[in-house]
């Protein structure tokens, strides 16, 4: 009798499957575990978490590892994902600055054009010049307002020569606006919650917008509406596009005439994507992802890919080159890249001195890519393993050809099948025909690619936050008793909701409700998750199976079985089954040996295939 143990290093989880094997070759599986990876998948970091799995695994049948009589890996080739920023511009606004943040509490409506005045310094105003005033939170509303009253002119004297000083909109650092406007004779658009106030400068023109509720500002989001408030040249307007773009869809906002057009640009070209495959083709990232993708297709089998240097995808591509050989020691020339993902995005930019930390939206492609070196270390994680495990360790198979083995195990199922096995960095299809022959394929993007593209284009500061997005529905909490999910629905709960959640977007999920803590519509959240996981979920599949299939075509696969932790996923197979439809393929979640649903597939395989090879039965 024999502990056989199957090992799945994933990008994200490592996943065990423990089974026992009698004399006679008859097999039993005992058990499973799963806990994160640990280090970049195919490194020698992966030994912390495979330890860990094998003993919690061995546990659950109260026994120790050193009970194990063999331990089987997966070839693991690791995977990177990295952004590259198409046609980025970087506006950089020196001895002034722009505001454009969305205050949740601005106060008064329309637009006004002054003069910035520090409330400091309002004994010095010039009675007939609009100004508009700021104030830092080191002065309460109260005291603001009382300094309006006094010098400012009423709305009967602001004509008259000697009427008072002309205030014609507010700026405050603290969130006060609705306060000052309640105790101020003469009504004015006011802004609130400006972080770095302290970057105004006494004198400079300013344009101030505030819309009515449930509206969007328009002339300070339209670069020729600036150009009007402020009387810009053609050339100072072109410039101040970013800043426009920048503030499409907020409700209030602010924009300051540099001195002397003090505005300048730093552009740094996408670049060229250079595949050496069958065919040497080259593709500027500017054609965008579509057409990056048909490339590397037309390129045939890819042996490495690069990037023109001193571009944005060259010095993508060259840090995950250096990443790689930091990871497992190997030499920058040892490194390929053999296959990457594309796929368009937006991404926003800050733009230098903004006082709120205000972003431009720009075109961007995500790329996730397959690195890999010339002798994966798989062995010499298996050679660390042997020597603390005191037990025997061998590399044992492809992850593709041993999940469709896993995948066999789904009740349901027989042969010829189809797998896609979809995990957190890369996209594995195999089809095993009823002869035992497997077409198979491995490649760049799946769970962690979604991950990145939904914080790049929410402009999330958490990446983990993003995560959650990625694997949890949505609701808005519209009272202390109800709230609106994200599909319409309204549902009722019998005790009230935390006060914290009331108003705001939250993640449901198992252990309760998670907070957005961004001000993001619901709406856009889902339409952006949704739409990174078509982008990368189902262009991967067809990608896939069109590679695996090559001599058929996919409306002659009649079976697809879907496996991976990205499988488990609240919406994806939905979208693949939809996907598919037109193709007549039945699609879904795979149950691996009825008990595990999508997960531990290629781990299962690892042990199906040990039995295999000793002309064993189960």
């Amino acid at each position: 009798m024999s502990y056989i143990a199957g090992v799945d290093i994933g990008n994200s989880t490592t996943e065990v499957c423990v089974g026992e094997v009698t004399k006679n070759g008859n097999l039993t599986f005992l058990t499973s575990a799963s806990c994160p990876t640990t280090g970049t998948k195919g490194t020698v970091e992966n030994v912390h978490s495979v330890k860990n799995a094998l003993k919690m695994a061995m546990s659950r049948i109260g026994r120790e590892t050193s009970d194990l009589d063999l331990v089987r890996l997966n070839e693991a080739a690791p995977v990177i994902g990295d952004t590259a920023m198409e046609t980025l511009t970087e506006t950089v606004i020196t001895d002034s600055s722009m505001i454009g943040h969305n205050p949740s509490t601005p106060a008064g409506v329309g637009q006004a054009v002054g003069e910035i005045l520090l409330i400091e310094n309002i004994s010095r105003a010039v009675p007939g010049t609009p100004y508009i005033l700021a104030a830092s939170a080191d002065h309460s509303y109260e005291e603001i307002a009382a300094v309006i009253n006094q010098y400012g002119a009423s709305p009967e004297t602001v004509d008259t020569p000697d009427g008072g000083i002309d205030i014609v909109g507010i700026i405050l650092q603290a969130d006060e606006a609705v306060l000052v406007e309640n105790r101020i004779h003469r009504k004015v658009p006011i802004i609130d919650e400006v972080r770095r106030i302290d970057r105004l400068q006494d004198g400079v023109p300013a344009a101030i917008e505030v819309a009515l509720p449930g509206q969007t500002i328009r002339m300070l989001s339209n670069p020729y509406g600036i150009a009007t408030l402020l009387g810009l040249s053609p050339e100072e307007t072109r410039t101040v596009t970013p800043i426009a773009k920048s503030l499409i869809g907020k409700r209030s906002a602010v924009v300051l005439k540099t001195p002397g057009g003090n505005i300048h640009e730093n552009v740094l070209p996408a670049g060229e994507i250079y595949f050496h495959g069958d065919k040497s083709l080259t593709i500027n990232l500017d054609e965008g992802a579509e057409k990056i993708m048909d490339a590397m297709a037309q390129a045939g089998d890819i042996r490495d890919i690069s990037g023109q240097p001193d571009t944005n995808v060259g010095n993508m591509l060259s840090r995950i080159r250096t990443g790689m050989s930091e990871l497992d020691k190997s030499t920058e020339a040892d490194i390929r890249i053999t296959d990457i993902l594309a796929v368009d995005t937006l991404a926003p930019v800050l733009i230098s001195g903004a006082l709120a930390g205000e972003t431009c939206l720009e075109k961007a492609v995500g790329i996730a890519a397959m690195v890999k070196t010339q002798k994966l270390p798989m062995q010499e994680i298996a050679d660390r393993l042997k020597h603390d495990l005191e037990t025997e360790v061998k590399v044992a198979g492809v992850e593709a050809v041993m999940a469709s083995l896993g995948a066999l195990t789904t009740p349901g199922t027989k042969l010829p099948l189809a797998i896609l096995d979809m995990g957190g960095g890369s996209t594995d299809a195999a089809v095993i025909f009823e002869d035992g022959h497997v077409n198979l394929t491995h490649q760049a993007g799946a769970g962690e690619l979604v991950s990145m593209l939904i914080q790049t284009e929410l402009g999330l500061s958490d990446r983990h936050i993003a995560e959650q997005i990625k694997k949890y529905p949505l609701a808005k909490v519209e009272s202390l008793f109800h709230m609106r999910m994200e599909n319409g629905q309204m549902t009722f709960v019998d005790e009230s909701i935390d006060p914290r959640f009331f108003g705001r977007v939250v993640l449901l999920t198992e252990d309760g409700m998670i907070r957005i803590e961004e001000e993001i519509p619901m709406e856009k959240i889902v339409q952006v998750r949704r739409d990174a996981k078509r982008k990368v979920f189902v262009t991967n599949a067809f990608r896939a199976l069109r590679k695996v299939a090559p001599e058929q075509n996919l409306r002659n696969i009649s079976t697809v079985v879907l496996v991976g932790g990205s499988a488990e996923d609240f919406e994806i197979p939905e979208m693949l089954m939809e996907a598919f439809t037109d193709y007549r393929i039945v699609c879904g979640r795979g149950n691996i040996r009825g008990s595990e649903g999508p997960r531990n597939a290629v781990a299962t395989g690892l042990v199906l295939s040990y039995l295999g090879e000793r002309g064993g039965q189960s």
